[in-house]
């Protein structure tokens, strides 16, 4: 056995598979599923957890499992009007939803808290029964927190622009961020199929999954720039195939690498985590697609003419 080889390669060596000659369809698929995501935006709209939301959750632990019609039951008897109960994680995990008083009632924050005692008291009720966390977000700070949300994923997408376009030519960055902004789209449209709950631990998610794919693309970009110096008479469309093949075993090497790290979190991460690693799961299959079926052919469009004419010699040495 060698050691100065790798043990597993994602390809043989020297590969040339031909991309550009795809890049049609590539872009047809992207625009066709992020349209289809923008539409499943508006209708039926993402599913907000507490944070966006606002309102009341409450989880319990039942004595085996859980027997929902008991446990509306007791919350009944407490004038409890639950908005949801549900299962999570175990079979005997529960998760009860209420909705808050109005922020504009002057005694919010006591209505708030009665009902939640009321719930701690309709659990209690039950044989063996107990509640494990309580939260409430107000209507108000849920707004702001969303709006925050929202200015976040605007502003890392200004500074991945800024940064590429100060690294690169300006056809390297506007081909990134579009193809960031195909991304987004698509992972809310993944949020919206599967239900799971957009709140800021999704935010952090989304936003993990920019930065990942801006570095898979920054190293693709490199690659390119490099070859535009080395190849001054090859066609951009073959120059790109090249930059893709090289760095090809690298890409999916780090991906399956990410992948493999977030798939115990999506299968034992549990109701807290799973969430954020399916997100996580899905971005990276995405993000990993795009570097070569939707970056690389926006920088051939875009980029065919002017980055041949600007392209300069190796320098001597």
């Amino acid at each position: 056995m060698r050691f100065d080889r790798p043990l597993l390669r994602f390809g043989p060596r020297g590969t040339k598979i031909n991309f550009m000659r795809g890049r049609f369809i590539g872009l047809a698929t992207s625009a066709v599923l992020s349209i289809a995501s923008l539409i499943l935006f508006f209708h039926p709209g993402l599913t907000l957890g507490l944070d966006f939301r606002g309102g009341i959750v409450v989880e319990a632990r039942t004595q085996g499992p859980a027997d929902f019609n008991a446990i509306r039951a007791a919350l009944n008897a407490q004038h409890v009007n639950a908005a949801g109960v549900q299962s999570f994680g175990g079979p005997d995990d529960v998760l009860i939803r209420l909705d808050t008083p109005p922020d504009s009632e002057p005694d919010h924050e006591a209505r708030t808290q009665a009902m939640v005692d009321s719930v701690r008291h309709a659990i209690a009720t039950l044989p063996g029964a107990q509640v494990l966390r309580a939260d409430a977000v107000g209507a108000s700070v849920s707004r702001e927190l969303f709006r925050n949300g929202m200015l976040a994923l605007g502003i890392s997408l200004l500074m991945i622009l800024a940064y590429i376009w100060f690294r690169f030519e300006w056809e390297f960055a506007v081909s990134a961020v579009v193809t960031l902004v195909l991304d987004l789209t698509k992972a809310i449209g993944f949020l919206v199929v599967t239900h799971f709950e957009f709140d800021l631990v999704m935010v952090a998610a989304i936003l993990t999954i920019l930065g990942y794919s801006t570095n898979d693309k920054v190293v693709v970009y490199d690659r390119v720039r490099e070859n535009l110096r080395k190849y001054r008479t090859m066609p951009l469309a073959e120059l790109i195939d090249l930059s893709i093949n090289e760095t090809l075993s690298r890409t999916l090497g780090t991906s399956c690498t990410v992948f493999l790290a977030a798939l115990p979190l999506a299968l034992f991460g549990g109701a807290s985590l799973s969430g954020f690693a399916w997100v996580m799961l899905f971005g990276i299959v995405v993000g990993t697609s795009s570097s070569i079926f939707i970056a690389a052919p926006l920088l051939l469009l875009m980029g065919e003419k002017r980055l041949r004419r600007d392209a300069r010699p190796p320098a001597r040495t």
